[in-house]
């Protein structure tokens, strides 16, 4: 079985994120980047899968500039066998990679799509679910757990109310939540080894795919600052301000 496992670059979760002075998006020039947290959980669930049998060749893709590939070498680095860079200047919105990725798909006839539930980027959550309509694939999405039994995957999901197992024919797309695993450090000589792996570097037109932009950003701004707290003397003085200083949100 073949696992394709989409990969984003994105501005490291320890960096505090900046807006731009002309408001026209967030900072990212002489940021440090790194892979999408919940992406680096799929890898290493596609990865765990290979290592029990039951996957035989793991897929990383990565859309977006050149840089990106460095994002995939990461993946290289985790277990995955070979990468693939769609590469274009294009700000990819959820839609255009959702269809990038279905021809990637329908191209390498992968029996499973593991992602991110989420870029920690935009939180969107989109790119799974509008993958899986494209395909006309079932979907388990906020995936804690996964079983493979022959042509059926086990997902167990967390939703409001608490905990749901579904059982889902393949082939499938599968989103990754924080609870499926742990993601492995890359050793050293594994990150040797990624540098000889295979990426192949590709344009969406080879696709037969249009990226360009349905959405148009008018402006990005920073929320406003919250006001500092205020201490009281007493419950008498609590319970005024409450009443009277209070807003509702």
């Amino acid at each position: 079985m073949k696992i394709l496992v989409p990969v984003k670059r994105v501005v490291d979760y320890n960096v505090k994120v900046r807006v731009k002075s002309d408001g026209t998006g967030v900072e990212t020039a002489g940021v440090k980047m790194s892979m999408n947290p919940f992406d680096e959980i799929a890898v290493e669930e596609a990865v765990r899968l290979k290592e029990k049998g039951i996957a035989t060749e793991v897929v990383a893709v990565s859309l977006g500039r050149a840089a990106c590939a460095e994002t995939i070498r990461t993946a290289l680095a985790i277990g995955a066998d070979r990468g693939i860079l769609v590469e274009t200047d294009v700000a990819l919105q959820p839609l255009a990679v959702a269809g990038l990725l279905k021809a990637l798909v329908d191209r390498e006839q992968p029996l499973l799509v593991i992602l991110g539930k989420q870029a920690i980027d935009d939180d969107m959550g989109a790119t799974g679910p509008m993958l899986a309509a494209l395909l006309g694939w079932p979907q388990g999405t906020f995936a804690s757990k996964l079983m493979v039994a022959g042509a059926t995957i086990t997902v167990t999901r967390e939703v409001d109310g608490g905990m749901e197992t579904v059982a889902l024919p393949l082939p499938a797309v599968i989103t990754a939540d924080l609870r499926l695993n742990e993601p492995r450090y890359a050793s050293l000589p594994n990150i040797m080894r990624a540098r000889k792996k295979p990426i192949e570097t590709i344009r969406p037109a080879d696709l037969g795919v249009d990226p360009t932009p349905r959405l148009t950003v008018l402006k990005v701004v920073e929320p406003p600052r919250r006001q500092a707290g205020k201490k009281v003397g007493s419950v008498a003085e609590l319970v005024m301000k409450l009443r009277t200083e209070a807003k509702v949100i």
